[in-house]
């Protein structure tokens, strides 16, 4: 199959094209993505000579470029990562937020339209569903839970969400929804927490957390993800919305503490800084659906995750280094020699 991965130089969205090389050689994998300031195209560095695999740069909006890519390519499967994701950042500038998430996945739905494409997949958040009360461990969000979205980032994805349910009963488009907990792993993007956490404790400088710390998420090791989503794109029943969480609540200052274990670090490290307005108080996934229809659990235990991620960071420096300094911008210029490449292979 000829398999179309939108954001795929992000961090979920490159581990996805990882993940898809090596479980389904046999499938090409195209890659549009438009490098904005998440985007780093060394992330999918040892794949650029890949003959099974394309890289282009380019915007989802940008309705005549992807549909002279999907007129080229005759895409089997398309998989939408491309968003913009940063709560702080959607507050700063909500209408890039509403461009990319919603717009984007409107001219990619209308190609895939035009061009049959079999299956067009949704990666989406479960921050749609807002949150859940900290003293109310016993709810979960499910597939049935309320849209109740608390930033400009999560209203951009709920309203992409319900456009793309929208298509699929207006116009009989295949689609399939995934909404995922909070996914930690390798290429995770410093401005994240984990990242963030794991870079500033190695540099020894202060660790800020919000409020109290008390906020807790359901972490994913991204891998785990990247299996749900293989599965629900190629088995999942169309027109469905799969919820994809890893059973791994945590409090974000138990999180804190626990790199700072795994480092060897410090707790006085932490310092706490004033809450972000309308931050959510507690996300927590039921999977039941899709272990049930698909078989599909979580197979990697946060205090095993957490481990593997810190050494990844460790070990590529570099990595988050060019990220840290900004040379990361310039790597398309110089991997692709001005555009030579561009493209890549066909």
């Amino acid at each position: 199959m000829n398999i179309l991965v939108t954001g795929g130089a992000g961090f979920i969205g490159g581990n996805f094209v990882y993940f898809q090389r090596e479980k389904h050689p046999e499938d090409r994998v195209v890659c549009l993505d438009a490098l904005t300031y998440a985007g780093n195209l060394s992330t999918l560095g040892s794949l650029l000579d890949d003959p099974m695999f394309r890289f282009v740069k380019g915007d989802i909006a940008d309705r005549e470029l992807v549909r002279a890519l999907f007129a080229e390519e005759k895409f089997d499967i398309v998989v939408n990562f491309a968003a913009e994701s940063h709560v702080d950042r959607s507050l700063e500038n909500p209408e890039l937020f509403l461009k990319s998430n919603i717009l984007g996945t409107q001219v990619l739905m209308d190609a895939c339209r035009e061009f049959g494409v079999g299956r067009y997949h949704q990666v989406s958040t479960d921050e749609v569903y807002g949150d859940l009360p900290l003293d109310r461990p016993d709810l979960f969000f499910t597939e049935e839970t309320p849209i109740h979205t608390s930033s400009p980032y999560s209203a951009s994805k709920a309203s992409a969400d319900l456009l793309v349910l929208a298509y699929h009963r207006t116009f009989g488009l295949p689609v399939s929804i995934t909404r995922c907990s909070n996914n930690y792993g390798p290429y995770h993007f410093p401005e994240k927490l984990i990242p963030l956490m794991i870079t500033r404790a190695l540099a020894d400088e202060p660790l800020p957390v919000y409020g109290t710390g008390e906020n807790v998420r359901d972490w994913l090791f991204v891998k785990d993800h990247c299996s749900a989503i293989d599965l629900v794109m190629r088995k999942g029943r169309v027109g469905e919305i799969y919820n994809v969480g890893g059973h791994n609540e945590r409090t974000n200052l138990d999180v804190v503490k626990t790199v700072l274990a795994v480092l060897g670090k410090p707790e006085s490290l932490i310092t706490y800084v004033a809450d972000r307005p309308g931050h959510d108080r507690r996300y927590a996934i039921d999977p039941t659906k899709i272990h049930n229809e698909l078989g599909w659990l979580p197979e990697t235990r946060f205090e095993e995750g957490i481990k593997s991620t810190v050494e990844w960071y460790l070990e590529n420096r570099e990595w988050w280094e060019n990220i840290l300094n900004g040379d990361y911008k310039n790597d398309y210029e110089r991997l692709y020699n001005g555009g030579g490449r561009l493209g890549g292979t066909k």
